[in-house]
């Protein structure tokens, strides 16, 4: 999941989702909690009408500027107000203001519907079906959801809920008036804290570890702070820091960079000179080594980094590391979000980035940028030999001094790093581009293709693959914009744009003839096979795999032989050669096993199961299936699993174990679904169909070979569409005039196609038109 675990927090006691509270701390203008009496009230009145009982709304919106305590205030009054929301909270930092990247509402989707038990790799990839899902998994819960740091109304209306009984509690520096005019919210505009409430919050952090200083002094820190709870609170921290120091010396030295930033600035914004004012305050006490690691984390390309990241940027030990990381999250001018990996507000953040420019030499500043991104560059080029170990590595150079790449000890722990850094890497590539490292670019663009985590949308990797490909552009560099073509090949596919697929492996296939690549030519010749496959071209999809067959054999890729032998024996069974396609997919499986490859292992079983079935072989088919699926549930690979339970429920089906192959069809949509892929969705629909017609149950089989059809009609997939139409057919046994518009249509769909199975087909429909009559 891109973003941060402390980003979205859900709990609930009922229908499944886990106790978990909304974070009751955060970024340091949370902690501590003021009062606001006035504003709880304002707060507890949304929720309860005139006559004193509770009535219920869909949003509101607390909005203020900067460092005034409105996440504080909302998650404050959400846990006083959890127990009219017995189902649970959802929380999200949408990072509206933050300097780098705000969180988009796909993104917030995708970590709500994980947090309401979807798995990652199973959300949908359009926003549009996430959102749909999100609301129908709220539809009859009593939910609150906490919305904190949105920009822009476009962020927000996806996360509106349709169910009356969710509430939505939007934090903003802007009044998101919208929101109020087309969603009925009701609105919260806050101020600075009463000087009271200022003064009691100053005491509270400060209280034993001072000297009770004077209520007058601390009134005028107070003023000096602009009475804002986030300088406050790194003013009172830094009063704590020096409990010898007098408070008027340091009041007289805020005020010394108060009248430095009044010199400095253009006037403005009030608060936002306090709150600055305040940062350069408690920054220029700083020890030069924590003030140097302070600024270079304004270079981090994300929002949250982890120990060793920082440790790269200031090409220190990480043991050194997290002391001086220690010192800023003492100082609050850094947050520690969970062990060994830390964020900013987002405030902290530009005050940083704004340091480094001004701060320091642009030799430290380059070296420490380039530092930390060979840091993750070759890190994710680490977790690529556990997650996708098949794949041609990119030959890196070495890293400079002061990069200490991880390493993981297994598959499990570099997924699970590639899902914690998802969106920190997006923005490692961008950055890159931007500061010219070409190189950098197409390398991380590459290595990144092949650590996406299940649950990625392809659309992630098809941005950095085109900044990729445009820096390999720049470079001239042919054989690396031939590897980004293939790539955008294969993520083309994955979305049914098979048209766009073609052309990339084409022109991949191009370049790599032109330079004399022999391997290369026969990676492109085996994915224009695949493509091919997938639209039915089965002559010119055998053609291509033969010829890559014998390509990797002369090239010594053992592997990657027995991954085309597989194709090519799909090619073969889905022409109906089954005698063929067994020889093939058997040699691929004895392959597959002696190199033990997992996922090659379990596509020949796949493959070998539906041979198996069709050769009436139910119990080895069974076998075989239960096995490949057991293979895509330890790669945590649900797209896999998604087309491997099509295998599982054809043979369960053939065996006569109707509720089983329902739920492994059902399983198998929910996936496709999610993923974006229409095209096998539909196939777990023809199944379910096929499922209901042995059960006699014609109505409910008819009406998803109807959503088959349909789907596959909209893909311009001919050959499905005359599969579901025939079937559809079969089970409209009481409308005998519509069955045969249907197999009519069929008929006509078929024209094209001359293999062995599909004229065996033709001829039945033709049969079975001609004893109609």
């Amino acid at each position: 999941m891109s973003g941060s675990s402390r980003d979205v927090v859900h709990g609930g006691r009922a229908r499944g989702v886990s106790p978990a509270p909304v974070p009751r701390q955060l970024p340091a203008d949370v902690r501590g909690f003021v009062n606001r009496v006035e504003e709880f009230e304002r707060l507890n009145a949304v929720l309860t009408g005139e006559d004193g009982d509770p009535r219920v709304i869909s949003v509101c919106v607390i909005a203020g500027t900067a460092g005034v305590g409105k996440t504080s205030l909302a998650l404050r009054w959400a846990h006083q107000i959890q127990e009219r929301f017995p189902d649970g909270q959802l929380y999200v930092n949408l990072r509206g203001y933050d300097p780098g990247e705000p969180v988009t509402a796909y993104d917030a989707l995708h970590r709500f519907l994980v947090a309401l038990g979807v798995r990652a790799p199973s959300v949908p990839q359009d926003l549009d079906a996430a959102a749909a899902l999100y609301r129908s998994l709220l539809a009859g819960r009593r939910m609150l959801v906490v919305l904190d740091n949105a920009a822009m109304v476009s962020q927000v209306r996806p996360l509106l809920p349709g169910s009356a009984g969710c509430l939505v509690v939007v934090t903003s520096r802007s009044r998101l008036s919208i929101l109020a005019v087309r969603d009925g919210a009701h609105r919260l505009t806050l101020g600075t804290l009463p000087e009271a409430e200022a003064v009691a919050l100053l005491r509270a952090v400060t209280a034993g570890y001072r000297p009770e200083d004077d209520e007058a002094k601390l009134t005028e820190l107070a003023r000096l702070c602009a009475r804002l709870p986030l300088a406050l609170r790194i003013a009172a921290e830094r009063a704590v820091s020096y409990p010898h120091m007098r408070l008027d010396d340091l009041i007289a030295d805020l005020r010394d960079e108060s009248a430095l930033w009044d010199a400095l600035s253009t006037g403005g914004d009030e608060e936002a000179g306090a709150v600055w004012t305040v940062f350069a305050w408690s920054y220029r006490a700083l020890p030069e080594q924590v003030a140097r690691l302070f600024r270079l984390l304004g270079l981090h390309p994300g929002p949250e980094f982890g120990l060793y990241a920082a440790a790269a940027l200031c090409g220190l030990t990480p043991s050194r590391t997290r002391q001086l990381l220690d010192s800023l999250v003492g100082a609050h001018l850094l947050e520690q979000a969970t062990p060994g990996r830390y964020q900013f507000h987002d405030l902290l953040r530009a005050y940083a980035a704004d340091q480094v420019q001004r701060d320091g030499s642009s030799d430290d500043r380059e070296s420490a940028l380039r530092r930390v991104l060979e840091w993750y560059l070759h890190t994710a080029g680490a977790a690529q030999s556990w997650i996708s170990p098949a794949e041609d590595r990119v030959r890196l150079a070495p890293p400079e001094e002061g990069v200490r790449p991880l390493t993981f000890a297994d598959y499990d722990a570099a997924v699970d790093w590639s899902e914690r850094e998802h969106a920190n890497l997006l923005q490692v590539a961008r950055t890159a581009t931007s500061a010219g490292y070409d190189e950098l670019t197409w390398q991380l663009a590459a290595v990144l293709a092949n650590i996406q985590p299940p649950s990625a949308p392809v659309a992630d990797w098809l941005e950095v693959g085109r900044l990729g490909l445009t820096a390999t552009e720049r470079l001239g560099d042919r054989a690396a914009q031939a590897r980004l073509l293939t790539e955008f090949g294969i993520g083309y596919v994955r979305i049914n744009r098979l048209d766009d697929s073609l052309e990339s492996h084409r022109r991949a296939l191009e370049i790599r003839t032109e330079l004399d690549d022999r391997l290369g030519q026969a990676h492109s010749l085996n994915l224009i096979g695949l493509v091919n496959l997938r639209r039915r071209r089965l002559d010119d999809a055998a053609r291509h795999f033969e010829r890559a067959v014998v390509a990797f054999r002369e090239q010594g890729s053992a592997h990657w032989e027995a991954t085309t032998l597989a194709n090519l024996a799909s090619t073969h069974y889905h022409a109906g050669r089954l005698t063929e396609a067994e020889q093939a997919v058997r040699r691929a499986l004895e392959m597959h096993r002696f190199l033990e490859s997992r996922r090659g292992e379990g596509n020949a079983l796949r493959l070998l199961s539906d041979v198996q079935r069709e050769q009436g072989e139910v119990e080895p088919a069974l076998t075989s299936a239960h096995e490949a699926v057991e293979i895509a549930l330890a790669l945590r690979n649900h797209r896999l699993e998604g087309f491997w339970l099509i295998a599982l429920g054809n043979a369960q089906r053939a065996a006569g174990q109707f509720t089983e192959a329902l739920s492994s069809y059902q399983r198998s949509a929910t996936l496709h679904r999610r993923l974006g892929d229409r095209s096998r969705e539909a196939l777990a629909w023809y199944g379910v169909g096929r499922t209901y017609r042995a059960l006699d149950r014609h109505a409910e089989a008819a009406d998803f070979h109807r959503q088959a059809a349909a789907a596959h009609h909209a893909l311009g997939d001919a050959w499905h569409e005359a599969l579901d139409l025939d079937a559809l057919a079969e089970v409209l046994v009481e409308d005998p005039e519509a069955a045969r518009r249907h197999r009519t249509k069929a008929l006509g769909l078929l024209t094209d196609y001359d293999d062995p199975r599909a004229v065996a087909f033709r001829h039945r429909i033709e049969r079975r038109i001609t004893s109609d009559d």
